[in-house]
């Protein structure tokens, strides 16, 4: 089992740059692939990005693509997520998962969930 804690949420505005963290504990993390999700208010959580073990191999939601860049540390034990040009429209709790399947942008996937951290984007 492993243990997810984002952090690095916050309220900016639109266009503006934010970067997230997840810190893994427990399970080896480089052998879990890693994804990042995202709730807004009365809507189903959709995937953001997904990044294999090694970090070699990276999937976005269109919704992103361009914006969006996921990354992990296996050394630290920590998935990134940098957003640019944000959007009124990003504005969600994000969370991060993992997975020890092949990395993948299907929330099915995914075994592990951190408790979310609330990015509010204003325009």
């Amino acid at each position: 089992q492993v243990q997810l804690v984002e952090s690095g949420g916050g309220l900016v505005q639109a266009g503006e740059s934010l970067e997230l963290s997840c810190a893994a504990s427990g399970r080896a993390f480089s052998s879990l692939a890693m994804g990042w999700f995202r709730q807004a208010p009365g809507k189903e959580r959709e995937s953001v990005a997904a990044v294999s073990r090694a970090g070699g191999n990276t999937l976005y939601a269109d919704s992103v693509k361009g914006r969006f860049i996921i990354s992990r540390n296996n050394a630290k034990n920590t998935l990134y997520l940098q957003m640019r040009s944000l959007k009124p429209e990003d504005t969600a709790v994000y969370y991060c998962a993992a997975s020890r399947l092949r990395y993948s942008l299907n929330k099915s996937a995914y075994a592990s969930w951190g408790q979310g951290t609330q990015v509010t984007v204003s325009s």
